[in-house]
């Protein structure tokens, strides 16, 4: 899957189901503080991107989460570890 089908996929989803604001996401823009997510949404972000993407994601994997750019990365690292398992 290319970087920019990730990005797609994941700003849609972001957009639909936690009514981000698309002015609000780019690639600089703190993750955490644009989309203001309580726990319960955390976990079901986590299970949007394991079914979307196909891959299980921990919640603590967050922490090293600060901006859109590193959860694109971050996706995009996790789908090409689990391709090529």
């Amino acid at each position: 899957m290319k970087r920019s089908e990730i990005i797609e996929k994941v700003n849609s989803f972001l957009i639909e189901e936690f009514e981000a604001e698309l002015e609000g996401v780019s690639f600089e823009a703190n993750f955490h503080e644009a989309l203001e997510l309580d726990s319960l949404d955390y976990v079901d972000l986590v299970v949007l991107v394991e079914h979307t993407f196909g891959f299980k994601m921990k919640g603590e994997e967050f922490k090293s989460i600060h901006s859109f750019n590193d959860f694109y990365d971050f996706i995009n690292s996790s789908i090409q570890v689990h391709q090529n398992v």
